[in-house]
């Protein structure tokens, strides 16, 4: 158990020390991009700010999210669906979860290390992520519209398989 406490310590403070190297650099590059030109910096932030403040909606909506799935669902149970145990059942319903979602990945990301901390299978979650990013259920018609049907579907259906060799490769190799 003091060996698990000092790696999870050791990589705590690791990330403290990355965040701090990555602010750094950007407050480094942003004072210079201020001597160089203080109008374009100007600029850049205002649109910088224009674009978060559009996504800000979206990630107040995954922290609320992700605050109903940890608050409705135990880990015992989110293990029971997407955890080691659930094996070829937990990737199917991981996979089909996904290829139904619309959701950018700065969105999936968090969520998904969110159910991997509350008992969820990392080949689970590698299915969920990979048939999020790539199967597009949801925009199907849109992609049948400009790609044609069979294109659409092929592409989906080899994405959707796809997602369970990402699975496996990643349930082998960790």
């Amino acid at each position: 158990m003091n060996k698990v406490l000092q790696i999870n310590h050791s990589i705590l403070e690791n990330e403290v020390i990355m965040n701090q190297i990555l602010y750094v650099v950007t407050f480094s590059l942003l004072g210079f991009s201020l001597f160089k030109s203080k109008t374009k910096t100007q600029i850049a932030l205002k649109k910088a700010w224009k674009s978060f403040e559009a996504m800000l909606p979206q990630i107040l909506t995954i922290i609320l999210v992700i605050g109903i799935i940890v608050a409705a669902l135990s880990p015992a149970q989110i293990a029971a669906i997407m955890g080691n145990e659930s094996g070829l059942l937990g990737v199917l319903i991981a996979s089909l979860i996904g290829a139904v979602t619309l959701m950018p990945g700065f969105v999936a990301f968090p969520l998904a290390a969110t159910l991997l901390n509350n008992g969820a299978g990392l080949p689970q979650i590698a299915a969920f992520i990979s048939s999020l990013m790539m199967v597009g259920f949801v925009t199907l018609p849109l992609e049948i519209q400009h790609f044609g049907k069979k294109a659409a579907l092929l592409r989906n259906g080899l994405a959707f398989i796809f997602s369970f060799v990402v699975a496996l490769v990643m349930g082998i190799i960790l």
